[in-house]
């Protein structure tokens, strides 16, 4: 969500290279499927592992939340001003959907500006008014105004979008691509609602996958991660009709299988937001598609090597600085 970056072309490799790269990570996913070891291998190495899972999703869910709200808080005085009206404030992005990681998720919030002064002004100014009171608020503050939203950068490293809203009966509208009008009705909720349906399907398991596989993500290079929108989206995708092993280890493993080939093509948004929810990397088969394919396929290789050596420090390579 928000101003986030936009596909704008083929990359700097040739498509040749980015072709070769792609081929390349493939042919070593499938060889690596040869290696897995037994059952009766892996009863130590997974208890291991899992304890491993379960100490990196607690510190995750006890990150400094505390902070983002006082972020939050602060925003909120920032924007409200007497005669202006009242500017309340909405969570969106993975606060919403409970698959926030700090350091590692975008942090989204939606500034409902429906009873105030703002409700007939058009996206842009919104977003010069919302610019310019932060700023003034937050002066030694980086703040950045997008196509969608204006970006805050704190000090602690935490990046926060505020996305001005206006509601209607039946969902939200937020600026349209060029700022000069307010968009078609999304609907944020039914995304939030699907995951929360996807993740009670597979035992609660697939929320907290999402945020081990952000971590996983943070640590490839830039030009190959995901946004943590598209993340979420694949593992809808993923796990709807999952019939697998419900532990970390093996649905780590079939997510970014699954997702090696699903990112080769675009996700439609089910919120209205864009046409696709991976606008970011182009057309059917991009050169940046096939580069992020590439990137999940040595993954997913790594994890199985990782397997067949029943090794956790393979797999804190993939996670950890």
């Amino acid at each position: 969500m928000g101003g986030g970056s936009s596909y704008s072309g083929p990359s700097s490799r040739s498509v040749d290279e980015a072709e070769r790269i792609f081929k390349s990570a493939i042919e070593e996913n499938e060889q690596s499927r040869l290696e897995t070891p037994s059952e009766e291998q892996k009863a130590p190495y997974e208890a291991d592992l899992n304890s491993y899972f379960q100490d990196l999703l607690y510190d995750f869910n006890n990150r400094n939340v505390d902070q983002i709200n006082t972020h939050l808080e602060t925003i909120k005085g920032a924007l409200n001003k007497e005669d202006i009206g009242s500017i309340y404030l909405i969570y969106g992005g993975s606060i919403k959907k409970h698959t926030y990681v700090d350091g590692l998720s975008d942090a989204d919030i939606l500034a409902v500006i429906d009873k105030t002064a703002l409700a007939s002004a058009s996206p842009n100014q919104v977003l010069g008014y919302f610019a310019n009171r932060l700023q003034e608020r937050l002066p030694y503050t980086e703040i950045k105004i997008g196509k969608l939203a204006v970006t805050v950068k704190f000090s602690d490293g935490h990046e926060i979008q505020v996305l001005p809203t206006v509601t209607t009966t039946t969902g939200n509208r937020i600026s349209n691509a060029d700022g000069t009008d307010w968009s078609a009705i999304i609907r944020p909720d039914r995304f939030a609602s699907k995951l929360t349906s996807v993740n009670q399907s597979n035992s609660g398991k697939v929320v907290p996958l999402i945020k081990l596989y952000k971590a996983i993500n943070g640590r490839l290079s830039k030009d190959v991660q995901l946004s943590g929108y598209h993340i979420e989206s694949l593992a809808i995708e993923t796990f709807k009709s999952y019939q697998g092993s419900l532990n970390y280890k093996d649905m780590l493993l079939h997510f970014v299988e699954h997702s090696s080939k699903a990112v080769l093509s675009p996700i439609k948004d089910s919120t209205g937001q864009s046409v696709h929810v991976d606008d970011y990397l182009g057309d059917p088969r991009s050169n940046d598609r096939m580069k992020a394919s590439a990137a999940l396929s040595r993954t997913a290789t790594h994890m199985r090597s990782a397997n067949s050596e029943e090794s956790l420090e393979k797999w804190k390579e993939l996670i950890e600085e």
